[in-house]
C-alpha cells in the first residue's frame, strides 16, 4: 500500500507535463506513475520510435503539447540529454511558457503530480529537477551510512 496520496484536481490552471522518451519508456513511466498517485489529468506521453522521421516526432510532440497546455505552461520531461527527445523538445523551448527537464524518473512524476497544480511552469521544473536527483541514490553507501 502506498503512503502517497491520491492527486486532487487543482482549482485553476496546471503545468501541462508531456513525458518525450526513446521507444515506449514514457508511456510506462506514465502508467507507473498513475498507478502510484492515480489518474494524472493534464499529462501525456510521446514515445519516439527508433525509426521515426523527425517531422513525425516533431508533429507528435506539438499535438501532445497542444492537448496539455491549459495556459499556465507545459513541461517537457525527457529521458537524456543530447538524445534525440530532448534534442527535438529543446525546439519548444519557450520563456515562461514551455520548460524542457532531461532524466525524467519516477520520483519526479511523482512530485510533478502536485507540482504541476502550483500552475507556474519554472517552480514546478525545478522543484522536480531537485526531487530527481535526490531520488538517485547508492544502495551500498546508504547502508553503510555514507551515503546522503
Amino acid at each position: 500500500m502506498s503512503d502517497i496520496e491520491p492527486v486532487l484536481p487543482a482549482s485553476g490552471p496546471v503545468v501541462g507535463v508531456v513525458i518525450v522518451t526513446h521507444g515506449l519508456l514514457a508511456t510506462e513511466l506514465l502508467n507507473a506513475a498513475e498507478t502510484i498517485v492515480g489518474d494524472l489529468p493534464g499529462f501525456t506521453a510521446v514515445s519516439i520510435g527508433w525509426h521515426d522521421d523527425v517531422p513525425v516526432a516533431t508533429s507528435a510532440m506539438s499535438r501532445a503539447i497542444a492537448r496539455v497546455d491549459t495556459g499556465a505552461g507545459v513541461l517537457l520531461l525527457t529521458d537524456m540529454f543530447g538524445g534525440t527527445p530532448s534534442n527535438l523538445a529543446m525546439t519548444f523551448l519557450e520563456a515562461d511558457r514551455i520548460e524542457v527537464i532531461t532524466g525524467v524518473n519516477l520520483p519526479m512524476l511523482i512530485k510533478l503530480a502536485r507540482a504541476a497544480a502550483t500552475g507556474n511552469v519554472l517552480a514546478a521544473a525545478r522543484a522536480i529537477a531537485d526531487d530527481g536527483r535526490q531520488a538517485i541514490r547508492v544502495a551500498s553507501d546508504l547502508l553503510r551510512g555514507t551515503g546522503s
